[in-house]
């Protein structure tokens, strides 16, 4: 008689509940450490001139105090002289997209004409390669001109990223230079490097991010191993 060959994980149940235990277990991870996706400029969410929205943080590197304290400015600002800010924070960029292409589409995309364009000012930061473009209207560029967009790009916020990734400071520093600037006051400058080089007793949210993410990987493998070994042994018992 003619013999039918039949997969181990058929004849024997035990070994196909361990298998998919186990099948599980790694997509949970491959899903949990899969780098996060890259953002285009149809990723970002629709605002326009007059919009409630100062901060689109999809880096999550702001923490919510911080992301209120730039929210609360930056709507005061636009109250008292109509000049609006908005900051955006991603993980990275899209193949091909430069953050100089995204900063351009998301303004026209943004602000579609030249009078919704006029009093806005779009800063990104792209925080894998921590590459920062801004854009401003017309009106704004003869108060922010270009030695000074340089100099908020290039130092207020490039001095504090470069010294650990601390991206709460290098916005609230971008923040009150620009809310400054724009309400006629003098501008403050950037920050100096000796005084962002400052050593604190305290874990920045970057760092605290990042240990978290670890421990949360080995927690996951130490379980992908362990429950599937405990459940054999269970069920050969």
């Amino acid at each position: 008689m003619k013999q039918v060959f039949t997969p181990p994980y058929r004849q024997y149940p035990r070994l196909k509940l361990l298998i998919g235990l186990m099948l599980s277990l790694i997509a949970a991870i491959a899903v949990f450490i899969t780098p996060a996706a890259a953002t285009g400029v149809y990723d970002l969410p629709q605002l326009n001139a007059g919009s409630s929205t100062w901060v689109v943080d999809q880096a999550e590197v702001i923490s919510l105090a911080n992301e209120n304290k730039l929210n609360n400015s930056l709507k005061s600002l636009a109250k008292n002289t109509g000049n609006e800010v908005r900051f955006v924070a991603i993980r990275r960029l899209n193949y091909g997209e430069t953050i100089d292409s995204l900063a351009d589409s998301l303004f026209s995309k943004w602000y579609p004409t030249p009078e919704e364009q006029t009093n806005q000012t779009l800063l990104i930061v792209d925080t894998l390669t921590n590459s920062t473009a801004i854009r401003r209207g017309e009106a704004v560029k003869p108060v922010v001109n270009d030695e000074v967009a340089d100099s908020i790009v290039n130092e207020s916020v490039a001095i504090p990223l470069r010294d650990g990734g601390q991206y709460n400071r290098a916005f609230l520093i971008t923040s009150d230079r620009l809310v400054a600037i724009l309400s006629g006051k003098p501008d403050p400058g950037p920050p100096a490097a000796q005084e962002i080089n400052i050593e604190s007793t305290f874990t920045s949210a970057e760092e605290t991010d990042d240990q978290s993410a670890t421990v949360w990987v080995v927690v996951l493998l130490v379980l992908a191993t362990a429950i599937p070994m405990a459940t054999y042994f269970w069920y050969v018992r």
